[in-house]
């Protein structure tokens, strides 16, 4: 890809129009400073003190942040979480970011999701980071709430040119993307031809239909737990890809961690990732190329370009340690040149 070309492509993005549907998680940091900690009176334990804390929107939200720094034109979120305090925080910090929270249901049934991570103020990366605590909704989620979801949905669609479909909870129908949901996207695929469904799931991506999905190499070959390490051959990629993309009956996007990702529309692709080096934080890399895929995709990108324009993103914000990153349109373009001056050499 020529840097004329990116340019292109990016200047469409203020005019694209986005809806990310499913399950949005507030990421809540707790700093702490080591050298406050006390003893509790009561019962002599470690009371660690927390300095500050740092609120933004998780998971689905995620998306949202890498759409919003991209310069993406409007945005909605739909959903439903809780009807509490991390819920406020939650929609607050979409707001922020220009997203609609019109339709992300508030139900005082549910819990709003909820990544706790304290951490050491001092110290960067994953290194400072304590043991996560996690909030979910562990129970099917209610017919009726799954019914308003999908009113939404049909709401927002007629005004937008892509719907990215997150499916972030493992519990069979336990979020905002259930059996329902999933088997209305199938159908609305079909009827709203000229909008792009893209849809990631950590567990299910073999369940959608007519959309586009995005899953990594173990997810593409339905490998659940892998070694530390451990990759997918691209000759085992090779034969499975083309199975999968006949399933979806759509374009399949396949990521491959430092080797860079597949496209198969329908020929399968390997387009490389960006070397990187130096310390990384991988948190949240998957979801900044969903974010630049879409937006070329719906910008008129070829599935190939568009899983560079991915590669290119999520390049940037592996290198933003301790939270989750963002890239801007110039910072793209750098690593365009990047990613250029290492593939001729």
């Amino acid at each position: 890809m020529q840097l004329d070309r990116l340019q292109s492509l990016l200047s469409q993005f203020p005019r694209r129009r986005v809806a990310v549907l499913g399950d949005f998680f507030l990421d809540k940091y707790l700093e702490i400073d080591p050298a406050l900690a006390e003893p509790s009176l009561e019962t002599g334990r470690v009371a660690h003190q927390v300095i500050g804390v740092r609120r933004s929107p998780g998971a689905a939200g995620t998306v949202v942040n890498n759409l919003a720094a991209l310069g993406t034109g409007q945005l909605h979120a739909i959903g439903a979480v809780g009807d509490d305090g991390e819920a406020f925080d939650l929609c607050q910090g979409l707001n922020r970011l220009g997203c609609s929270t019109n339709g992300l249901l508030r139900c005082p049934e549910l819990l709003t999701p909820t990544y706790l991570k304290p951490c050491d103020f001092n110290v960067q990366g994953l290194a400072g980071e304590h043991s996560r605590y996690d909030t979910k909704n562990r129970q099917p989620t209610p017919t009726e709430i799954v019914d308003r979801i999908i009113v939404e949905l049909e709401r927002v669609l007629p005004d937008v040119d892509a719907l990215i479909v997150m499916d972030q909870v493992e519990l069979p129908d336990c979020g905002g993307v259930t059996a329902a949901v999933r088997s209305r996207l199938a159908d609305l695929a079909r009827k709203f031809s000229s909008v792009l469904f893209w849809a990631d799931s950590r567990r299910h991506i073999r369940l959608f239909r007519n959309v586009t999905i995005k899953a990594n190499q173990f997810e593409a070959v339905h490998r659940l737990n892998p070694a530390v390490g451990e990759e997918v051959s691209y000759e085992e990629l090779s034969q499975v890809v083309p199975r999968l993309r006949a399933e979806m009956a759509a374009t399949v996007f396949v990521t491959c961690a430092e080797r860079g990702i597949l496209a198969s529309d329908p020929e399968v692709t390997l387009v490389p990732a960006v070397k990187v080096t130096g310390s990384i934080d991988p948190t949240g890399a998957g979801d900044s190329a969903t974010a630049g895929a879409v937006l070329a995709l719906a910008s008129g990108a070829m599935p190939a370009e568009a899983a560079l324009v991915a590669n290119l993103v999520a390049s940037i914000t592996v290198r933003q340690l301790g939270t989750t990153g963002t890239a801007s349109p110039a910072q793209v373009c750098e690593a365009l040149a990047e990613w250029t001056r290492q593939q001729s050499g």
